[in-house]
C-alpha cells in the first residue's frame, strides 16, 4: 500500500519545465563533428526562447561563404514554414525536437535535430540526423553559450 501512496505522490508532481535556451551561441568546431563536410569556420546562433516560442538567427562564415538565417518554431509540434523549410518542434522530455524537410535543388532533404542543454547552461548539443535520396548522414555540433545579452544580431561581440 505504502508503494501506491509513493507513486501517486510522485506522478501527482508537476512536469520539469522545458529548459531555457535563450541566449547567444557559438559553436566550438573543435568538439564538433561535421564527417566528410567542412565545417564552418565561424557560427554563431541568437536564441531568443519563451515556450513555446522558439527563434533563432545563426550565422555562419565559411569555404560557401557567409550566411544568415532566420528560423521561428514553436515547441508544441504546430508545422512552422521558414522559407523553403517545412517543419515542427517538440519536447521529447528536456530533449528539443526538431524536424524539418525541404526541397534543394530538385531533391528531398529531410533532417532530424535533437538539441540538449548541458545541466549547467553552458553547453547546447545538436544532434542532426539529415537523410538524402542517396544516403544518409550525421552531424554533432556543439555550442558554447557566450557572455552578456541576448539582444542584437547573431554575429554581434564574437
Amino acid at each position: 500500500m505504502t508503494r501506491i501512496v509513493v507513486i501517486a505522490a510522485l506522478l501527482s508532481l508537476p512536469l520539469a519545465a522545458a529548459p531555457n535556451l535563450s541566449g547567444n551561441w557559438v559553436l566550438n568546431v573543435a568538439k564538433s563533428q561535421y564527417g566528410q563536410f567542412p565545417a564552418p569556420e565561424i557560427m554563431t546562433r541568437q536564441i531568443q526562447h519563451n515556450d513555446p516560442a522558439l527563434s533563432m538567427s545563426t550565422y555562419q562564415k565559411g569555404a560557401q561563404g557567409e550566411v544568415t538565417t532566420e528560423l521561428k518554431y514553436t515547441t508544441d509540434g504546430k508545422p512552422a514554414v521558414n522559407g523553403a523549410n517545412q517543419g515542427s518542434a517538440h519536447w521529447e522530455g528536456d530533449k528539443l525536437v526538431i524536424e524539418t524537410s525541404r526541397d534543394y535543388q530538385g531533391t528531398k532533404l529531410t533532417q532530424r535535430e535533437e538539441w540538449t542543454l548541458s545541466v549547467d547552461g553552458k553547453t547546447l548539443n545538436i544532434a542532426t540526423h539529415v537523410k538524402l535520396p542517396n544516403g544518409e548522414f550525421d552531424v554533432k555540433q556543439v555550442f558554447e553559450k557566450a557572455p552578456g545579452p541576448t539582444g542584437g544580431k547573431a554575429r554581434a561581440n564574437f
